[in-house]
């Protein structure tokens, strides 16, 4: 099955679902709705939403199809009308069936899987070709890799991996700074990038950006995308932001996880997202919202989470890492970046979440398209992107 491109829209008495479905028919079109269950399936299309709210089948609703578009549009009445259905834009969480929500083990038993898929019980579903299973799975790939297992040092995010450097030791200096990951401490690997950082600061350089800074000042007055947002009069505090087909396509082909979290892992996650998301402020500031092949490097070396492994304790821990790293590796060192990125880092985390996952789905694509840069989406992006939509 397909999942289809899709998109969700509200007025205060509707919901709108637009499905792009080409080249099928109207007569093959099925529909299934019940509360906050909603259920399509076009051969060879499928899709099931879980909303935020719940919609009702009375009469009202609408369905038009545009075949040239090869787009189904559904108008749906709210069962309460004027009703906020909030996270229409989360399109990965919305594709996760209903009960999904709660957290689930990252371990699971792989038998009940075989099963499922080579089993009787698979040639029972064969067998009975009318009857379609609305259960079917969307997730498009997941990964329990055996290295995690038994590992003592972990490292990704929310400290839950360990063991995937051991099998890419070619790409190791590539993408870290760390030497041996996977037995250094958490501790080693800080005092390994004070080190660093401390050997590696150039007084000369400084001094040069210090006092010939005009082409700085001029980076310092660009205006990046998030200070443009206008404020959302549906949501106090966060800003109304539109995702294209590129980024709409990267959340449809995330997979459906639930993150168990201690309170310590939660608290080191928010952290070392504050520290990714300075390194990306700069990085965007720096080439005026144009990214370049040097994008990749910037963003990963000036955050101590995808350069070292970093685990931070505390807000001034990263604030002072990022402010050291700044002063030591990149084309401009100078400390107003510094500063214009840690108000950057704050007017994003102001706007909302949907802002955040935005800046998160853009690191994606720059270190996707990087070799060997898209490790570090194995190891933290593509989960923010997930954790992002589902957090409070």
């Amino acid at each position: 099955m397909i999942t289809p491109a899709f998109e969700l829209s509200q007025d205060p008495q509707y919901l709108t679902i637009s499905i792009h479905v080409p080249y099928t028919r109207t007569s093959e079109f099925d529909l299934y709705i019940d509360g906050t269950d909603f259920k399509f399936y076009a051969k060879p299309y499928f899709l099931r939403l879980t909303l935020p709210g719940r919609i009702v089948e009375d009469g009202r609703e609408k369905a038009t199809f545009d075949i040239d578009k090869g787009l189904f549009t559904l108008r749906v009445p709210k069962e309460t009308p004027g009703e906020n259905f909030e996270g229409l834009q989360m399109l990965t969480i919305l594709l996760a069936p209903k009960g999904s929500r709660s957290a689930k083990p990252l371990v699971e038993d792989i038998s009940t899987v075989s099963g499922a898929c080579g089993g009787s019980e698979g040639n029972d579903e064969e067998e009975d070709e009318e009857e379609f299973d609305w259960q079917v799975e969307q997730e498009v790939y997941t990964e329990n890799p055996e290295g995690e297992l038994g590992a003592p040092q972990k490292y990704g995010f929310g400290n839950q991996r360990s063991g995937v450097f051991a099998r890419l030791q070619e790409e190791l200096s590539d993408v870290i700074d760390i030497k041996n990951p996977e037995g250094t401490t958490a501790a080693e690997r800080r005092q390994a990038r004070i080190d660093a950082e401390t050997t590696a600061f150039c007084h000369d350089h400084y001094l040069a950006d210090l006092f010939e800074d005009e082409e700085i000042q001029g980076l310092l007055k660009f205006c990046p995308w998030w200070e443009n947002l206008s404020p959302s009069s549906e949501q106090k505090g966060e800003a109304v932001v539109s995702f294209n087909d590129d980024e709409k396509a990267q959340m449809r082909q995330f997979p459906n996880h639930s993150y168990l979290l201690s309170k310590a892992s939660r608290h080191q996650v928010w952290l070392s997202l504050v520290d990714i998301i300075l390194a990306y402020a700069y990085a965007v500031r720096t080439t005026e919202g144009e990214h370049n092949v040097e994008s990749p490097w910037t963003i990963r070396k000036l955050s101590g989470t995808l350069c070292c492994l970093e685990t931070y304790c505390s807000m001034r821990e990263v604030l002072v890492s990022f402010g050291r790293r700044v002063l030591c590796y990149p084309l401009y060192r100078h400390f107003g970046l510094v500063s214009a990125a840690i108000c950057d880092t704050s007017l994003i985390l102001r706007s909302g979440k949907a802002c955040v996952l935005k800046c998160l789905l853009d690191i994606h694509r720059v270190f996707r398209e990087n070799d060997p840069a898209y490790i570090l989406n194995d190891l933290y992006i593509t989960d923010y992107c997930i954790w992002i939509q589902r957090v409070k």
